[in-house]
């Protein structure tokens, strides 16, 4: 569900190549880079704007809970239901659950904001 959603903002922010997307893995015992191409693939993701990236557990457990304040990578596979919007600056900006009615609609509004403050 999270990379369909992803793939909803994908498509909503194609006109603006400086979108970055960026997908973490919570299995990296499984999905090594080739496997994480195979699954860009199946969701049409765009290889310059949407990154699958897998790394040591130790690593992606460290990011998701002190870097995102998401989750942890701990070999149970459970993962958040929100997306973060983070800035050039790589503050986290805003939080987004794909459950949430007008989840797109918020997340849209927000890179907007976002795109007005660089100007």
């Amino acid at each position: 569900m999270m990379s369909s959603r992803m793939r909803q903002v994908q498509a909503a922010t194609a006109a603006n190549p400086d979108v970055q997307l960026v997908s973490f893995t919570v299995d990296p015992a499984h999905d090594t880079p080739a496997v994480l191409a195979a699954y860009g693939k199946h969701f049409l993701a765009h290889p310059q704007r949407w990154h699958f990236l897998t790394g040591p557990q130790t690593t992606l457990n460290h990011l998701g809970l002190d870097g995102f304040h998401l989750n942890a990578v701990d070999g149970s596979l459970d993962h958040s239901t929100r997306f973060a919007l983070v800035d050039r600056a790589a503050h986290i900006r805003g939080y987004y659950s794909f459950t949430d009615d007008g989840f797109l609609k918020a997340l849209l509004r927000d890179l907007n904001r976002l795109e007005r403050e660089k100007s």
